[in-house]
């Protein structure tokens, strides 16, 4: 896809408001070749996603070996509504804890005082992260109303022809 025709998509409001959620999907290759598909913290910057991982996480070296990754952001309700998206993965290792990070876990339910607790734990925790940026090399939203899967709108399609 152009960088135009992608922006086109994630610029619709559904699709803001898919990339407003808390937890997207990730897919990618593991480096025994398998598939992996995890759920992640996310937050969209208006240009890349960016996730948050700890320095020992075991999706790493799989990213730094393959970086090509997938995205499902999706909702809970019918018709579902479905944000995909590919690009590849840039890790950038960061002393401390990223804002992104911080951010991207400020939407869970927390009373002031756990979230000032959560805070101090993760701070505790984590002596830097690993920042996965993904710039979206493709995109297509779903929503079962204007738009579907390409499977299911070639059978629409073949429907309309075969009733002429």
């Amino acid at each position: 896809m152009l960088p135009n025709e992608i922006a086109e998509v994630l610029d619709k409001p559904l699709s803001r408001e898919l990339l407003d959620r808390d937890v997207a999907r990730l897919a990618y290759v593991a480096k025994d070749g398998t598939p992996r598909s995890i759920p992640i913290a996310f937050t969209w910057n208006g240009t890349e996603i960016v996730l948050c991982t700890t320095k020992n996480a075991p999706k790493l070296p799989s990213l730094r070996a393959n970086p090509a990754v997938a995205l499902t952001i999706d909702t809970e309700v019918h018709p579902p509504k479905i944000l995909l998206i590919r690009g590849d993965a840039e890790l950038d290792v960061v002393d401390g804890i990223p804002e992104e990070y911080l951010q991207m876990n400020g939407s869970y339910e927390m009373t002031p005082e756990q979230r000032v607790e959560w805070e101090r734990e993760v701070r505790s925790l984590y002596d830097g992260m690993v920042r996965i940026v993904i710039t979206p090399t493709w995109a297509k939203l779903i929503d079962f109303e204007t738009t579907l899967p390409s499977a299911v709108e070639e059978l629409a399609r073949q429907r309309a022809e075969r009733a002429g």
